[in-house]
């Protein structure tokens, strides 16, 4: 038991419905969140390793939607939507993602973006409505490598950005 003055901590009420990636990418903040806000660099990086991304409809602000396919490796297509909750340039965003606007398993992310030197340190904290549907996203779609080869795609576009913006 903790005595008087002793900080107890507390595991957050959500932890057995969340997965948290992160990564540090060797570019500015700025550019790192903008490969987040504009379609032509979405599609250029957006999915694990060897998904494609077209997209059907795309506003960033909030309250803004992304309605896009995700067509995976083996020929699956996969129906996607995220609407955005919170923008805070270029610190944060919180979004809303799943199959189309009614889907009752949609689950919530925030992404933060925390320069790190010269880097950025990028956070994807998500949150499920259930520990089973965090479970199956883990099991069935392999959510936790997915995201790191997300975030991977992302950090090898902004790299070769900053590669020809130094050359150019």
């Amino acid at each position: 038991m903790a005595g008087a003055g002793q900080e107890t901590w507390a595991e957050p009420a959500t932890a057995d419905r969340e997965i948290v990636i992160s990564r540090v990418i060797n570019a500015p903040r700025e550019l790192v969140f903008e490969a987040f806000t504009e379609v032509r660099h979405l599609s250029r990086w957006w999915g694990p390793e060897g998904f494609t991304t077209t997209t059907r409809s795309f506003e960033f602000r909030v309250g803004g939607e992304w309605d896009f396919v995700l067509h995976g490796p083996d020929g699956t297509d996969y129906q996607e939507w995220i609407t955005w909750t919170e923008i805070v340039p270029p610190e944060a965003i919180a979004l809303l993602h799943g199959e189309s606007r009614v889907d009752p398993n949609a689950f919530e992310s925030v992404l933060t973006f925390a320069p790190d030197g010269a880097a950025t340190r990028i956070e994807m904290r998500t949150v499920f409505p259930t520990k089973e549907l965090r479970d199956e996203a883990v099991e069935k779609y392999h959510a936790i490598e997915g995201g790191r080869q997300t975030l991977s795609n992302l950090a090898a576009y902004v790299t070769e950005i900053v590669r020809k913006g130094v050359e150019g």
